[in-house]
């Protein structure tokens, strides 16, 4: 686990388990949820904020995301990442702020500089009134001695897309209608006051009633846990969690390049440009911020995510999907109403953690072999890795790639660049890829390790597969029995 918020993740972690382990017990009533809430919060002095009484609300909303449920008991958003308002008070209101490097000076620059009058004489130095302050940065310019310094939200900073703002009384608000589900804002945050709704409980409810649940572990897995513990561990663990079975998402990722080799020859033909489809977040990042980009220029191939389930729910009807991986929007993937046949549920992997840990399963090193994708498929993780397989899709197909030009975006900023050069008309590349994270899915908001550590482990990982085709791969797997298109369709 990575260590820039590791309080936050540990506290996460440990209400994750014990609401787990009421689940699995039949137990998860209000009363055993208070009796958490006393555990994580014995008093009488607090652990880790300013009273004890904060701090027992803060853990109440943790629990309910961690149930599935929204964290505020009276709100009905619809929302997967959410504010925990209790936890959000400690940033300053206003960003620029004075520091006691003001000399006091006569000059007073700073308050000649203002068009708001927002700064003001205090006795031994100026003060900015954040009432008043419009956050245009004249002040700072003008000091002399550096004295005025820019502090912005991290929530906010992490943000890609514009969706966080503050409310009068300094609490955070998410823009639903700007918001990707990418959960940057998540980590980001030093006071973990924003979180995201955990479905563990209906996992472990469908278990409990005898369902066929299904593990669906992304192309990221590799790399995460160690250099031992490859997807054959990470199947043999869950499948004594009660899971039916674990599928490798990379097989999805083949299934992805096939279908998308497709529209890009025939995209190709009509000189039209195209952008990838497996990052959810940049499938809503166009969806809510480039309209008719999403409309014209998206590719209509469903997520590999998507694609495993489908052909999961074909061959064991009326099953359950689950996927696991380091991804956020993945959850609201699940809930995305314009995508027929859905997966159920989407846990990051520090949640299948804590489904392991309630049933006291470790992750150990497993030498049965097990492999389900192309190393194409497999590399989906990583920044180039989609397009890559694409194109050696097309060659399968017996077409020539060597004209083709692509762009690979990865993080918010990249991918706001192509697609405002898409929409401005001025993108000179002929296909886009797109992830939202930077490095690709293995740098994701819910990873294990440093992203250059799980890129290393993951090398060795992946030099143990075995060089199948993609196409040949998919000749074993019934492709006529469900659909790759999000709206459901055959061809």
């Amino acid at each position: 686990m990575i260590n820039n918020d590791k309080g936050i993740v540990d506290l996460k972690h440990q209400i994750a388990t014990e609401i787990c382990r009421l689940a699995w017990a039949g137990t998860l009533d209000e009363e055993h949820k208070e009796q958490i809430v006393y555990e994580v919060s014995p008093g009488p002095k607090p652990v880790y904020r300013c009273c004890v009484y904060k701090e027992r609300e803060i853990v109440r909303h943790r629990i309910r995301l961690a149930s599935g449920l929204n964290a505020d008991v009276n709100s009905q958003t619809k929302n997967v990442v959410q504010v925990i308002q209790p936890a959000c008070d400690d940033c300053p209101a206003s960003t620029y702020s004075v520091t006691d490097n003001c000399r006091f000076c006569l000059g007073k620059a700073c308050l000649n500089s203002c068009r708001f009058g927002a700064i003001r004489q205090g006795e031994r130095r100026m003060h900015i009134d954040a009432a008043k302050c419009k956050e245009c940065g004249l002040c700072a310019k003008a000091c002399p001695y550096g004295a005025i310094i820019h502090l912005e939200r991290p929530c906010k900073v992490a943000c890609p897309v514009g969706a966080i703002a503050w409310d009068e009384y300094g609490f955070c608000n998410i823009d639903e209608s700007k918001c990707v589900h990418c959960g940057h804002c998540i980590h980001a945050c030093p006071f973990g006051a924003i979180g995201s709704r955990i479905f563990l409980v209906p996992v472990i409810e469908a278990i409990k009633a005898g369902r066929q649940v299904y593990a669906m572990c992304a192309p990221a897995s590799e790399g995460q846990f160690g250099k031992d513990i490859g997807m054959a561990s990470l199947r043999r663990a869950l499948k004594a969690a009660g899971f039916a079975d674990m599928v490798e998402v990379g097989l999805g990722g083949d299934m992805t390049a096939a279908y998308e080799a497709r529209e890009w020859i025939e995209a190709k033909k009509e000189g039209r440009k195209m952008t990838t489809s497996c990052c959810p977040a940049f499938i809503s990042l166009l969806h809510h911020h480039f309209p008719k980009q999403y409309e014209e220029n998206k590719s209509d191939t469903v997520s590999p995510m998507v694609a495993v389930s489908r052909y999961l729910k074909a061959i064991h009807p009326g099953c359950v999907t689950v996927f696991i991986g380091p991804c956020i929007a993945k959850k609201g993937e699940t809930l995305n109403e314009f995508i027929a046949d859905n997966t159920d549920y989407a846990l990051t992997f520090g949640e299948m953690l804590s489904l392991l840990e309630s049933r006291d399963i470790a992750l150990e090193p497993c030498e049965e072999d097990y492999q389900e994708a192309s190393l194409h498929g497999k590399k989906f993780a990583a920044s180039g890795g989609v397009a890559a397989a694409v194109l050696e899709a097309m060659r399968e197909m017996g077409e020539d790639t060597s004209g083709i030009t692509l762009m690979t975006c990865a993080g918010g900023a990249e991918c706001r660049k192509a697609l405002t050069l898409l929409k401005n008309g001025t993108l000179k590349e002929d296909f886009v890829e797109g992830m939202m994270c930077p490095g690709g899915c293995v740098g994701g908001p819910s990873k294990r390790k440093a992203e250059l550590e799980i890129t290393r482990v993951r090398a060795d990982l992946l030099s143990k597969a075995d060089g199948r085709k993609i196409l040949d791969n998919l000749k074993d797997y019934p492709m006529d029995q469900f659909s790759m298109f999000r709206d459901g369709h055959r061809e």
